[in-house]
């Protein structure tokens, strides 16, 4: 009937799929929180991460975190059970549950790029030798800056070599664990912002289909129905079979567009 569309929505509470909205908001903001504590130097914001989950969660959820031994993991457990109590079709969730598995594979590219640096040996062999081959490098210079007094101009010139070749090395040493020069902590205020404002959206439809459209639709469907049936009884040439089948395409699409504004 032309009132299914309301019934559906109307199944839905504002209230419950607001709070449902809610949920799948904060746990993606604690995954991604968690993440970056996860992944940051021991204490180094431990109570700040404590405080920012117990200001945004129940007391519950926030101790379920913070007391587990893999923070990220449970909060990604947690999303996972949000998701699944949203009132939307199941192969919808599907598609959400193959971003968390994106999610897990981002987490663990993330602590092997942590747990796995370049050994010691190999920084301090490249610090050793750049640090020999600078101590050397003003006997290859000295012939060249022949023109300056005293060669005088050798000293700078071997100061501003040096800075370029340690500050490449230095480089290299924090490239190999990134989180701790990266913004984390403003990348996840801004994933939970994003994320918040997303959720703010939910009721705010405007695509419904209009009234009189949904109202044609069902003044159509007895026609079309009576029309099936001469057509499986003989009565209708094959023409007018063909238009039936092509006015149900129709009528299903626009169905589908009904189902897709809800």
């Amino acid at each position: 009937s032309a009132s299914a569309p309301k019934q559906i929505a109307k199944a839905i509470d504002p209230a419950e799929r607001e709070y449902l909205l809610g949920q799948v908001s904060l746990f993606t903001w604690a995954f991604v929180r968690s993440m970056k504590r996860h992944l940051s130097p021991p204490d180094e914001d431990e109570e700040d991460y404590i405080a920012e989950l117990k200001s945004r969660l129940t007391p519950e959820q926030a101790d379920a975190i913070i007391s587990a031994a893999h923070r990220p993991n449970r909060a990604l457990y947690d999303l996972s059970v949000a998701i699944e109590k949203l009132p939307m079709h199941f192969m919808r969730k599907n598609e959400l549950n193959k971003n968390l598995s994106i999610f897990e594979d981002t987490l663990g590219g993330s602590e092997r790029l942590l747990s796995s640096p370049v050994p010691l040996f190999y920084s301090r062999h490249t610090a050793r030798f750049i640090s020999i081959w600078l101590l050397f490098l003003p006997f290859a210079l000295y012939g060249q800056f022949g023109d300056s007094w005293n060669h005088i101009m050798m000293i700078p010139a071997s100061l501003l070599i040096s800075v370029f070749l340690f500050g490449i090395e230095e480089l290299a040493t924090q490239l190999e664990e990134p989180f701790t020069i990266l913004p984390m902590q403003g990348f996840c205020d801004k994933i939970g912002a994003n994320c918040d404002e997303i959720a703010s959206w939910a009721g705010q439809d405007v695509y419904k289909m209009p009234e009189e459209v949904i109202e044609q639709i069902e003044m159509a469907r007895p026609e079309l129905k009576m029309k099936s049936n001469l057509a499986l009884l003989g009565g209708e040439p094959e023409e007018e079979e063909a238009d039936v089948r092509q006015k149900k395409r129709m009528m299903l699409k626009k169905l589908l567009r009904i189902g897709e504004g809800i």
